[in-house]
């Protein structure tokens, strides 16, 4: 897998996952809030499967 996300879209997706998981565990918004595992783990790794089909790429060439 190449990384394709780096920057701030990395930063935004590790924060944003982690918020929607720690809301959805304190009761504070309901289940669906542990969606927020796959922007987390996106941001960790550094790939989204989405951006090869859409040709598109957070990483400077």
């Amino acid at each position: 897998m190449k990384q394709n996300i780096c920057g701030i879209d990395r930063i935004l997706r590790i924060v944003l996952g982690a918020v929607l998981i720690a809301l959805a565990a304190f009761g504070v918004i309901g289940w669906w809030g542990f969606i927020g595992a796959v922007p987390l783990v996106t941001g960790l790794i550094r790939f989204c499967p989405l951006y090869p089909l859409i040709g598109f790429s957070s990483c400077k060439k």
